[in-house]
């Protein structure tokens, strides 16, 4: 008799899941626009050249439909631009798809590398189950207890025949306690993030958004506020962010800084703390008359002394600052080294590549503390 049940591995050529041509061409749109900052007309630009080179759309399905399937599904929307012309603008709803996806890339990279969701080595008062177990102590919710280990416990120190359940049959399980959190993230805009042939705003952009779609889908109890800082140092809003550009402007770490801790100072969460990502040397601090003491050459004592207060004084107030430093220079890592030391904070040397994975793996680090 014939036996058709074979074991084993089949093996077939790699299929792609499908796509429609609109989702096909949605994803690339979206890197697009975070990297023409928001501009509609030279992202369908670029998906215009793509398109002829890889020949991305056919007769059935073009990139004039494409732009009509944007607008049908509330992506794009008239506007005015700022000449007074008309123009086509991204709405809201694109922005959080923006985000969505760069939170979806970085997770996707930390669930790849087996890395992302570090566990704390301590336990204590939580919301996050361990699966360790302890004896039960007075003061210990109910809701902790385990029934399960309970009953078993019982059944082995009294036996069936005579079973009762007592006090020291009852055991409960850990948790780990997950605190909340404000985090404000400080970007540099100085001109040097887009020299040197390299962009480097595009990426920061990312981790941005991706920490914002995190915080407020899966942490919304912490705060999130977002800084740039050049000459000068001010607050954007998230949904600004896919159009954030770089200016022609100096280093003023000194302002970020500041403005940093005056936006934690107001913070009422007990856990605080300042992410910086920035490419170059501080260059620029604003004196108490309003003008600006500017030097590009190197490393000014006066610029960098006045930085290393600005740690001290983070770390008075107990806001440890992590920098994540997207260059390489020698003498730019020497600063940031006795800038951390100041701090007693953390710093990661990191390229463009592995950035938001840093970042992220680093605030869910930060954000598990012992309850004791």
């Amino acid at each position: 008799m014939k036996n058709d049940n074979k074991k084993g591995f089949y093996f077939k050529q790699y299929e792609a899941p499908f796509q429609s041509p609109f989702d096909k061409l949605f994803g690339i749109f979206k890197e697009l626009i975070t990297h023409t900052s928001g501009d509609f007309d030279e992202a369908i630009d670029w998906l215009r050249e793509l398109d002829k080179e890889y020949k991305l759309t056919d007769e059935q399905y073009t990139i004039d439909d494409f732009i009509e399937g944007l607008k049908k599904k509330g992506y794009i929307r008239d506007e005015l631009k700022e000449d007074g012309t008309s123009g086509i603008g991204i709405t809201a709803k694109t922005e959080r798809a923006i985000r969505q996806q760069a939170l979806d890339n970085i997770f996707g990279n930390l669930k790849r590398s087996g890395s992302g969701n570090h566990k704390t080595k301590h336990s204590g008062n939580g919301d996050e189950h361990t699966g360790e177990f302890r004896e039960f102590h007075f003061g210990d919710g109910l809701e902790r207890i385990s029934l399960t280990e309970s009953l078993r416990n019982a059944q082995i120190n009294n036996g069936v025949a005579d079973f009762m359940l007592t006090e020291n049959d009852l055991v409960v399980e850990e948790t780990q306690f997950k605190s909340q959190m404000s985090t404000v993230l400080m970007i540099d805009i100085s001109h040097s993030m887009i020299l040197y042939g390299e962009d480097r705003i595009t990426p920061a952009k990312k981790v941005a958004m991706a920490l914002a779609e995190l915080i407020t889908t899966r942490y919304p109890k912490d705060t999130l506020d977002i800084l740039v800082f050049g000459n000068d140092a001010w607050t954007i809003a998230i949904r600004d962010l896919p159009y954030l550009k770089v200016g022609p402007y100096h280093t003023n770490t000194v302002a970020g800084l500041q403005l940093a801790m005056d936006i934690l100072r107001r913070k009422r969460n007990t856990n605080k703390q300042i992410f910086m990502i920035t490419d170059g040397k501080p260059s620029c601090v604003r004196e108490k008359d309003g003008s600006y003491y500017m030097n590009s050459n190197g490393l000014d004592e006066y610029i960098v002394d006045k930085c290393y207060n600005q740690a001290q004084q983070a770390r008075k107030l107990h806001i440890p600052i992590t920098t994540f430093m997207i260059a390489n220079d020698p003498y730019l890592q020497k600063f940031v080294n006795k800038f951390t030391e100041s701090n007693q904070g953390k710093a990661f040397y990191t390229g463009l590549k592995g950035l938001g994975e840093m970042i992220f793996e680093d605030y869910e680090t930060n954000r598990k503390k012992k309850i004791k």
